[in-house]
C-alpha cells in the first residue's frame, strides 16, 4: 500500500503541476493555477499521515516506510526549485516569458551555485534522516529497525557525495577560456589585423 501511494503522490506532482500551469499560462487562469499548485504539499502531508497510521497499527517498519520517508524528505528540500525550474520554461515556451537563466560555469559563481545546489540535496536527505530516526524512535528498541537505519546509511552517502562535488569546484574551479571570453564569432585580439593583412596583401 505504501509503495502505491509513493508512486501516486509522484504522479499526482506531476499532474498538479501540469494542471496548474496550463491554468496559468494557456487558459489566463493565474489565481486558479496558483491554487492548484498550492495543493502540492497535500500530497506529502497525506503520505506521512498514511505512513504513522501504518506503523501505528503494528506493521513492521520496513524498505517501503524508508522510502517514504526518503520521499517526502526530497519533495520537501527540491519540490519547490522543480516547480520554479518546470514554470520558468513553461513561461518562456507558451507566454512569451524570458529565456530561463543558466547557471554560471566559472571560477567562484559556479562554486556558489554548485553549492547552493548540494546544500538543497543535502537539506532532502538530512530531512529524510530525521523522519527515519522519528519512525525507529516510535517503533522502540524492541521492533525491527534495521531497514530504517540501512536507508539513513544511504541518506548519508547522499550527503558526504554531494559535499564532495561541491568541494571540488571550489578546490579546482573550471577556469574561462580565451574562446570564451571572446565569445562565439568574436576574434582573438591581433587575429582581425592579420586577416586583414592577408588579405589586402603586401603594399608596395
Amino acid at each position: 500500500m505504501i509503495v502505491t501511494l509513493i508512486i501516486m503522490c509522484e504522479v499526482g506532482f506531476w499532474v498538479l503541476l501540469a494542471g496548474g500551469l496550463a491554468l496559468r499560462y494557456l487558459a489566463g487562469m493565474p489565481r486558479a493555477g496558483a491554487a492548484v499548485l498550492l495543493m502540492e504539499p497535500l500530497l506529502e502531508v497525506l503520505l506521512l499521515v498514511v505512513t504513522a497510521v501504518d506503523l501505528k497499527n503494528g506493521a513492521a517498519p520496513d524498505w517501503k516506510h524508508g522510502l517514504a520517508a526518503v520521499y517526502i524528505g526530497f519533495t520537501i528540500a527540491l519540490g519547490h526549485r522543480t516547480i520554479r525550474w518546470v514554470d520558468a520554461r513553461f513561461a518562456h515556451r507558451f507566454a512569451g516569458g524570458p529565456p530561463p537563466v543558466r547557471p554560471p560555469e566559472h571560477g567562484t559563481a559556479r562554486a556558489v551555485h554548485e553549492w547552493k545546489t548540494a546544500g538543497l540535496w543535502m537539506l532532502a536527505a538530512a530531512i529524510a534522516t530525521g523522519l527515519l530516526q522519528a519512525a525507529i524512535w516510535y517503533v522502540g528498541g524492541d521492533g525491527e529497525t534495521g531497514s530504517l537505519r540501512a536507508w539513513q546509511q544511504r541518506m548519508l552517502f547522499v550527503i558526504g557525495v554531494n559535499a564532495v562535488i561541491a568541494a571540488s569546484y571550489t578546490l579546482f574551479p573550471k577556469r574561462e577560456t580565451a574562446g570564451e571570453r571572446q565569445g562565439p564569432g568574436q576574434a582573438v585580439p591581433g587575429e582581425a589585423e592579420s586577416r586583414g593583412a592577408r588579405r589586402e596583401g603586401p603594399r608596395p
